[in-house]
């Protein structure tokens, strides 16, 4: 199957956009709102607790991405989307966005009563499981596993039926504003790396 990448903002919101009616399940048996509303309910949460982390907000706008990609890959959502977005929104947002997973399996095994929707409940074995308490100490030394364990937490929080999360439109401007930070450090990578 062929990777994508996404390469300027506008593919992004289309995307985004295309997450309307979309389900993390293809028969819908899964969370009870689609892609659209739980993106914009995890973006919003984090926006609350991390309001001046525009990346991981961004992250939780598009971590699940990889179910509209890929239909019924529950096990390489995670990777798909990261792939996606690492171009564009950065390594930081990729690496956010791939360790949404391992987060869920670290907090089934470091927070048994960490609420899990039925879904995620469901898909938690196709992706590994709960951690060993040796990858757990693992995924803990990630410089990211806050962040990460943060972001999990909102994912699983974003999922309420007719909650008012706002508009995707309203996340424009801060996808634009970190692509054009990643765009900008990659010129000044280039321009340093060339003298």
């Amino acid at each position: 199957m062929t990777r994508v990448e996404l390469h300027d903002v506008d593919e992004l919101m289309d995307l985004l956009y295309a997450c309307r009616g979309a389900w993390d399940t293809p028969d819908r048996s899964g969370d009870p709102v689609d892609l659209h509303e739980h993106a914009l309910q995890t973006a919003a949460l984090l926006r609350r607790s991390r309001p001046s982390d525009k990346e991981l907000q961004l992250a939780g706008l598009v971590h699940d991405i990889g179910h509209l990609l890929r239909p019924g890959d529950d096990a390489g959502h995670a990777d798909t989307a990261a792939d996606a977005v690492r171009r564009l929104l950065g390594g930081r947002v990729a690496r956010l966005v791939r360790l949404h997973v391992p987060a869920k399996r670290y907090l089934a095994m470091s927070d048994p009563l960490h609420g899990l929707s039925p879904q995620s409940a469901r898909t938690l074995e196709a992706q590994g499981g709960p951690m060993t308490p040796h990858e757990a100490a693992a995924f803990a030394q990630d410089p990211l596993a806050e962040d990460a364990v943060t972001l999990r937490q909102a994912d699983d929080a974003g999922k309420v039926v007719g909650l008012d999360a706002g508009i995707l439109e309203d996340w424009r401007p801060v996808a634009e504003l970190v692509a054009e930070r990643v765009r900008h450090n990659s010129l000044e990578r280039v321009h340093s790396a060339s003298h």
